[in-house]
């Protein structure tokens, strides 16, 4: 019984009152381009599709590091209520620290994607922000969400770099000079108060 349905064709009547086979179509999938302009390079789609996948993956990642650091909190507070060793405690604290620190660098690269899906909607993607030039489509491939051209990165690094001098450390107390010099004639006029 069930081959006989299946081999009978399905018709339908329609309002002129022929029958008609009906067929069933599935309806194209189209992906809507940028900004609603179906102009878009392909490479600017493909660059979206994996800027948006970036951005997923990375949503993902960082939600499982904050449970990791939630679930870790409250071990330990559960754990300190019985003793925790110190060497534990220390452990855990360095662990947390290191999750945090993690944390914050996705956080910076998920602005940089979100920033990146934004030049891609103004037309400004590929465009370095610095000197105005193209940045090359094989930069763009392997960092998706570059905003400078690689001379002008460099440029950047180097001024970062030219900034980043320490400064040499003059007292244990980050007091300076004057500072210091102050305090021992104050120690003076108390001495010869007494």
């Amino acid at each position: 019984m069930a081959k006989s349905k299946a081999n009978k064709k399905d018709t339908t009547t329609p309002l002129n009152g022929h029958e008609a086979e009906r067929v069933d179509v599935a309806p194209e999938a189209v992906t809507p381009a940028p900004n609603g302009d179906e102009n878009v390079s392909p490479f600017l789609r493909q660059q979206k599709a994996r800027l948006l996948q970036l951005r997923d993956s990375l949503l993902d990642s960082m939600a499982g590091v904050s449970g990791d650091i939630l679930r870790a909190r409250a071990e330990g507070s559960e754990a300190s209520a019985f003793g925790m060793h110190q060497a534990d405690a220390g452990s855990d604290a360095y662990d947390r620290d290191f999750a945090l620190s993690l944390l914050s660098q996705e956080q910076d690269a998920l602005y940089e994607i979100e920033e990146a899906l934004k030049r891609i909607d103004a037309g400004t993607y590929g465009t370095c922000e610095m000197s105005g030039k193209q940045i090359p489509e094989a930069r763009l491939e392997a960092i998706p969400f570059a905003r400078f051209t690689v001379e002008c990165q460099a440029q950047i690094e180097k001024q970062r770099k030219a900034t980043r001098v320490r400064q040499p450390v003059t007292s244990l107390f980050g007091l300076t000079e004057e500072e210091v010099g102050e305090g021992e004639e104050e120690d003076t006029i108390t001495e010869t108060k007494d």
